[in-house]
């Protein structure tokens, strides 16, 4: 024996119709201002953590670099939508935040050896820490800007798709 079935709806509202679902809008795509400015706030965040943790270990990462420029060309990418122009400005954003990270990550490590704040390095002292990178930098240091400006090439490309 089958049992009755009910009524589809709500049997106490008589007459009234059902609410459509709600669907939300779709994202806001190919935003080039939006996209170069979500690159911009991942970039400024990765060179922090990458000069960060360059400074802690002292030392540098490939790794670390690939993560910078991925980072900045996914948030392009998926900000920013298919422009053409987002890969190459990731790219470009996340070779400014590699170089950003290496002069914190030396800020640090000079503050550290001197015994004063890593923020007087980099304020009071910006000329003679950039003197100190380019005679700390060798070809491994150039490596990493290449690695982090195809991740994030790549990684804006993918995240557009």
């Amino acid at each position: 024996m089958s049992q009755p079935v009910p009524p589809p709806g709500n049997p106490f509202a008589e007459g009234a119709v059902p609410p459509a679902p709600f669907v939300p809008p779709p994202p806001a795509r190919n935003n080039v201002g939006l996209g170069l400015a979500a690159a911009l706030g991942a970039a400024l965040v990765a060179a922090g953590v990458y000069g960060g943790i360059v400074g802690a270990i002292e030392r540098e990462i490939g790794f670390l670099a690939i993560g910078v420029g991925y980072l900045v060309g996914l948030a392009a990418g998926k900000v920013g939508g298919p422009n053409p122009a987002l890969p190459a400005a990731a790219a470009a954003l996340s070779l400014g935040a590699v170089y950003v990270g290496q002069l914190f990550g030396l800020a640090i490590l000079i503050g550290k050896e001197v015994g004063v704040g890593t923020t007087e390095v980099l304020l009071d002292h910006f000329g003679l820490l950039t003197e100190a990178w380019k005679e700390d930098a060798d070809p491994m240091s150039f490596l990493f800007f290449a690695i982090a400006a195809f991740a994030a090439f790549s990684g804006a490309k993918k995240a557009a798709s």
